[in-house]
């Protein structure tokens, strides 16, 4: 893996790639965007292309990964999704997460974001990464954190925003549990959460 990683560190140190982009246009605009643009991009073999590409802007989003100690459990939230139904899913266990308000900074949206759907306050989460959701299709980011806390620290009813329509149940995940349980969850910044908990938090 290291290795690989490293040799395509080498080959992009000897070419410089550029890119532009053209006649940007909103082609969708409700509560999310859809962008439409010509773009132009070097290959890999010295040539350029054109074409048009859309693009879903949504903001940036803000996930976390919630260990509360004493009770050596993951806690996670369960509520429906409606693009999910397609597949017949429809209610989905996830880590908390939300999307970031304007000019708002990402520890605070998390903050935020936990206390409206569990209930409970974090004082210092720790940034974990940063990764895009769907890089061909949106332009969303997730910042991805991960903190501690205890029973204690739940000092609100949860259950998510009244005025948004939301219906937030939390679930409380055993530790114990969560190796065999990745494979039936379907949320991939939930799954990507808890592979680095495992691989981190049993490490220590």
């Amino acid at each position: 893996m290291f290795g690989v990683f490293y040799y395509f560190k080498l080959v992009f140190k000897f070419f410089e790639m550029n890119y532009s982009v053209s006649e940007e246009k909103i082609v969708f605009d409700d509560h999310y965007k859809m962008v439409k643009a010509k773009v132009t991009y070097d290959t890999f073999d010295g040539k350029q292309i054109t074409t048009t590409r859309l693009a879903f802007e949504r903001g940036d989003s803000v996930a976390i990964l919630l260990w509360e100690k004493d009770s050596d459990s993951i806690l996670l939230t369960n509520q429906f999704r409606y693009p999910t139904c397609k597949n017949n899913d429809g209610w989905l266990l996830e880590i908390p997460a939300g999307s970031m308000e304007e000019n708002e900074k990402p520890k605070d949206c998390i903050k935020r974001e936990v206390m409206e759907e569990l209930g409970y306050k974090i004082e210092t989460p720790k940034l974990i990464t940063t990764f895009y959701t769907s890089p061909g299709a949106s332009t969303e980011r997730i910042f991805l954190f991960f903190s501690e806390v205890s029973k204690n620290d739940k000092i609100g009813k949860g259950g998510g925003n009244d005025h948004e329509n939301e219906d937030i149940q939390l679930v409380k995940i055993p530790v114990s549990e969560v190796f065999s349980k990745i494979l039936e969850l379907k949320d991939a910044k939930t799954i990507l959460a808890l592979h680095w908990f495992l691989l981190n938090h049993r490490a220590q």
